[in-house]
């Protein structure tokens, strides 16, 4: 494996998803130069806790330390535009969490400047990495499945089920107008649209809010953990869960339906791709079998085996057989796959972590569903901005 030692990176973010990006960091041999809290006294103690040796005053030091080759954006979502234009033309790499801005008017502008900045310039959709996921993308490639006809599946979590649930993403002016498929929809668009090779043309979207009043707590409250001590009641405006129906170039159709509400799913993004010569299907929370489907002899269900495996998926898998390969993973995969196009100077053709075109198009789902939504009609993504 690349000796990845020489290159230094920090850390925007301390919460949940930004000790994920560090611990994945070190594992990869990446030294970590240090972290951006949202305070100087959070990030203090979270760089104390996590045993990361520097913890930036604020975001013009972080960039001002010249050992410092790529930064990881893991902030709230509204903070995501300003850093990456900043960090790009401080001339360092990016890798952004998604999604990648507010509005898709921002990202279009995000694109151009990485364009322009020549550096490698990445968003966070690390499920693509699931080395199966890799697989069916290859299979598609290959024509195995045949032409597409039918992408349905969901985005299903609980974590935000009870009103006294909290977190950031719940309000607007943070998490943007949409909570459930700008969260966790998007990674369902980016990882179908990567099997298939499919991006939406048109949306149809209807969104749901069933906990219109939640306990937002005083003090601040990490991802996926419960609050506790005082709270104030206050309204919500974003969506608990979707539906939304798709139309593909050429013909293909597509259902999805995200949800934060859905008791006992801690974490499920299922697919299913139905193709004129065969069909696949995976499920986040068996990473490691890939169901294939046939017509005229008996399904399959591949076990992560880079043995039996194509070469994109053998690419992106790391343990034996057998020892699965989960979240953490995942990460660890994107990351590998990234900082090789770093130490490149820039993304290799057969790379196939998502860009900030990727990104965009997310962006434009996203205005699309919102814009339906509220007209109750079709939008293609033409219609919105960027």
């Amino acid at each position: 494996m690349t000796d990845f030692a020489r290159i230094g990176a920090a850390v925007i973010g301390t919460g949940f998803i930004g000790t994920v990006h560090t611990q994945a960091l070190r594992r990869l041999g990446v030294q970590v130069r240090g972290v951006l809290g949202s305070s100087a006294g959070r990030g203090a103690a979270r760089a104390a806790e996590m045993g990361v040796v520097k913890a930036y005053a604020d975001l013009d030091d972080l960039l001002s330390d010249d050992s410092v080759d790529v930064v990881h954006v893991t902030s709230p979502n509204h903070a995501h535009y300003g850093q990456v234009k900043a960090i790009l033309q401080a001339g360092k790499h990016v890798i952004c969490e998604k999604p990648l801005a507010m509005t898709s008017a921002e990202s279009a502008e995000m694109v151009e400047i990485a364009h322009v900045s020549g550096k490698v310039a990445a968003v966070c959709y690390n499920i693509r990495f699931y080395p199966l996921n890799q697989q069916a993308h290859g299979m598609v490639k290959a024509g195995e499945l045949g032409d597409i006809h039918f992408v349905t599946g969901h985005y299903h979590q609980d974590w935000l089920a009870k009103p006294t649930d909290w977190n950031w993403r719940l309000q607007s002016e943070i998490g943007g107008a949409l909570r459930s498929v700008g969260d966790i929809g998007t990674h369902w668009v980016d990882l179908t649209s990567f099997v298939t090779g499919l991006k939406a043309e048109a949306v149809m979207a209807e969104l749901a809010t069933f906990v219109p009043e939640r306990e937002k707590p005083v003090g601040p409250v990490e991802t996926f953990s419960s609050a506790a001590g005082a709270t104030e009641r206050v309204e919500i405006d974003t969506d608990d869960a979707a539906m939304i129906v798709i139309r593909y170039p050429g013909g293909a159709r597509g259902v999805m339906s995200t949800s934060q509400i859905n008791m006992g799913r801690k974490n499920a993004l299922q697919w299913d791709v139905a193709g004129s010569r065969a069909s696949a299907a995976w499920d986040s929370e068996t990473p490691d079998h890939l169901f294939v489907g046939h017509r005229d002899k008996a399904n399959e269900t591949l076990m992560r085996d880079f043995t039996l495996m194509n070469g994109s998926g053998t690419a992106a898998a790391t343990l034996p057989p057998g020892h699965v390969e989960g979240f953490a993973d995942s990460f660890f995969n994107f990351f590998r796959a990234v900082y090789a196009d770093v130490e490149a100077g820039t993304r290799q053709p057969e790379s196939t972590w998502a860009t900030f075109e990727d990104g965009h198009y997310e962006m434009r789902f996203c205005d699309a569903v919102v814009m339906s939504a509220r007209e109750e009609r079709w939008i293609r993504l033409d219609e919105v901005g960027g």
